[in-house]
């Protein structure tokens, strides 16, 4: 029964090839639209995370603003409730500390040799290379001695580098300007990718006493880097962080804090949730093209029963049971959304590595995507089949033989 059942569904769809084609067109375009797009969401996913964890190991982050929600700081005064002496005293006085690093940044016009650019001052310390990983291409990073006397110095970060003085070009015993005040190139450091504000390769780190008497003209840090000696301390160096910073604060209520500190693992918890989020609302639309074949494959089938109404009562004159009347045209709907799926499935995998290679976004094709996109396109022959396979098993044949 299985050999005539495959036969014949065979037989059925290829008699008329172009209205099974234009049938199954729908399904192939929305199975294709779908592993496309959960691949970009993934792929940004896996981008965004990596992206965090290469800025540094362990790393607790602190900042000046009472913590809202998912780790955004705000409030009147927010920005200038960290000091550098707040960074001595973590160092100082916690267990478990590897480096801290007191940062302040801010965003500035730069030239070099009739060139110029747009980028992140980092006003920062020698343990700031520790704390965010950072190595050394070419020349030194900020030295203490930097920081003591205040030397106008700078280290370029690899595309910054580009944009002033051209790519390869080591740059060092150069002269920058930002904000009409000489600096001295001194080094340049290694490539770590990133994108946007974040972007550690489009800085400047220069030292950050040197950040706050010519540039920001700030007493205050934008933030605190504070790095554990291993993953298992984390918790508890930013727990005793808190309770310091409380103290010196003279807060008695943690609510009401000026600060808010965030670790690696809840920076990458919000960020999957919201690409998260962000690829199921993509996956959810593509999946409207889906509904839309399904119900194409309703109306096929539906207008295929009609054609062969005789048929379906010749069969059923002759003995052939209503099962067998059903799995037929439930194994034509079926086979039209699978034969389908794996067209579009192919074309999901072309797409999403074309979009990486001429759009640069990255994309993650995983497996449980396939074997979803393959339950899916079944579950619609299933479900848009149902009707038209029972329609066509319950006729009288009688009626079937008459119809013209």
């Amino acid at each position: 029964m299985l050999k005539d059942l495959l036969q014949e569904t065979f037989w059925s769809l290829s008699a008329n090839k172009v209205r099974s084609g234009l049938t199954m067109l729908g399904i192939v375009i929305g199975i294709a639209s779908v592993i496309t797009m959960v691949s970009i969401g993934q792929g940004a996913q896996a981008s965004i995370a990596s992206s965090i964890q290469s800025i540094g190991s362990n790393l607790i982050i602190v900042r000046p603003g009472a913590q809202r929600s998912a780790g955004v700081s705000g409030g009147a005064g927010s920005n200038t409730t960290l000091t550098i002496e707040d960074a001595d005293a973590i160092k100082a006085e916690i267990q478990n500390v590897g480096a801290v690093a007191p940062e302040d940044s801010k965003r500035a016009q730069v030239t070099a040799k009739g060139t110029n650019t747009n980028t992140q001052i980092i006003g920062t310390v020698p343990d700031y290379a520790t704390v965010r990983t950072i190595a050394m291409e070419a020349g030194t990073f900020v030295t203490a001695q930097a920081v003591k006397s205040s030397a106008k110095v700078a280290v370029l970060g690899s595309t910054t580098r580009d944009d002033l003085f051209g790519a390869g070009v080591n740059p060092v015993g150069q002269i920058i300007r930002i904000k009409n005040v000489d600096f001295d190139v001194i080094g340049v450091t290694v490539a770590k990718g990133g994108s946007g504000f974040t972007n550690p390769d489009d800085s400047i780190y220069i030292p950050i006493s040197s950040a706050q008497h010519f540039i920001t003209g700030d007493t205050f840090v934008t933030s605190l880097s504070v790095a554990a000696v291993d993953q298992s301390s984390m918790v508890a160096v930013q727990n005793q962080t808190t309770d310091l910073l409380l103290k010196r604060h003279n807060i008695s209520d943690p609510l009401q804090a000026d600060f808010s500190l965030m670790n690696q693992a809840d920076i990458i918890a919000t960020a999957s949730s919201i690409t998260g989020t962000f690829t199921m609302l993509l996956a959810s639309i593509a999946g409207i093209s889906l509904l839309v074949g399904g119900i194409g494959i309703m109306n096929m089938m539906l207008t295929t029963v009609t054609e062969r109404t005789r048929e379906i009562g010749l069969r059923k004159a002759v003995g052939i049971r209503k099962l067998y009347i059903n799995l037929q045209f439930l194994s034509e709907a079926v086979a039209l959304t699978f034969l389908g799926g794996l067209i579009g499935v192919g074309l999901g995998w072309g797409a999403s590595v074309a979009v990486t290679k001429f759009a640069g976004v990255a994309t993650q094709i995983s497996t449980s995507s396939i074997l979803l996109a393959f339950g899916v396109s079944a579950g619609v022959g299933i479900v848009f089949g149902f009707y038209p396979a029972r329609k066509a098993a319950a006729m009288s044949p009688m009626e079937a033989l008459r119809y013209e």
